[in-house]
């Protein structure tokens, strides 16, 4: 993206010289684990980061929470290093509470809306208001949501919010670890909610939209030094370029809000 490069040119200067300052001009292994929601901007900026820095961002994805085999959570209590963790930020809060991430380093990235996806071609239903969504929603006879943040919200709040818990039962199952587009796209369920950031990477589906604002769930995204990181100074200077105003356009074009922050410290 030619937006991103030409933006970054002005930013690189400072992120060199932040690694100078911290002592990590030398190139750096910048180990990160990733949950999906960011990854679209972040697949995007990483390159201009290493080409800036000269260090290398070895990166593992995986769900905010849950207890699927590559869960952040997961990966950690297993012992797997790392130096960021990026992913739904009250999961990393979480982390920090049990002394997963080192305190104070913790940065809001963006807000993230949940959207609704349609197979390609298939009808869209009317999303404008909830009572819409609720008439969707029972219409349709299979509906997926995921096991991160906008599942929860979806299977725990939404639906009791709109009075269907019980209808939901039986047509609406939760995707652990496989992106619900993947599984609209395949025709294993008519609806599919998620992050609109992780469905916009997703072929084979339609977005619908937003969630209506009575119904909308906005998830922050935030970024963090793991405890025991090897390479601390690097990774804050990798949080601060994707907290600055290069990630900009990557992060708008990928379905999320920039929040503007202070950096790692």
């Amino acid at each position: 993206m030619t937006s991103i490069s030409a933006t970054f040119r002005n930013f690189a200067l400072g992120v060199l010289g932040v690694l100078v300052l911290t002592g990590t001009s030398d190139a750096a292994e910048v180990r990160v684990m990733i949950s999906g929601g960011l990854t679209a901007a972040y697949k995007a900026l990483v390159p201009e980061f290493e080409k800036a820095s000269g260090n290398k961002v070895l990166t593992e994805y995986g769900p905010s929470m849950g207890t699927t085999a590559n869960a952040i959570p997961v990966r950690l209590e297993r012992g797997e290093p790392a130096d960021v963790l990026i992913m739904v930020g009250y999961a990393l809060s979480d982390l920090a509470s049990k002394g997963k991430v080192v305190a104070g380093s913790q940065v809001d990235l963006t807000k993230s809306p949940i959207g609704i996806a349609v197979k390609s071609g298939a009808p869209k239903p009317d999303i404008s208001s909830a009572d819409a969504v609720k008439r969707a929603l029972l219409a349709a006879k299979t509906i997926a949501y995921s096991d991160s943040a906008s599942g929860v919200y979806v299977s725990t709040e939404m639906f009791d919010k709109l009075g269907i818990t019980e209808a939901m039962k039986d047509k609406a199952r939760k995707i652990p670890a496989t992106p619900v587009g993947e599984i609209v796209a395949h025709g294993e369920a008519e609806l599919g909610f998620q992050q609109i950031s992780e469905l916009k990477p997703v072929k084979g589906i339609d977005i619908v939209g937003p969630l209506p604002d009575e119904l909308q769930k906005i998830t922050i995204f935030s970024a963090g030094i793991a405890t025991g990181a090897k390479e601390p100074d690097a990774g804050r200077a990798l949080i601060n370029f994707l907290a600055s105003p290069a990630a900009r356009d990557a992060i708008i074009a990928s379905g999320m809000e920039p929040i503007a922050a202070g950096g790692a410290r």
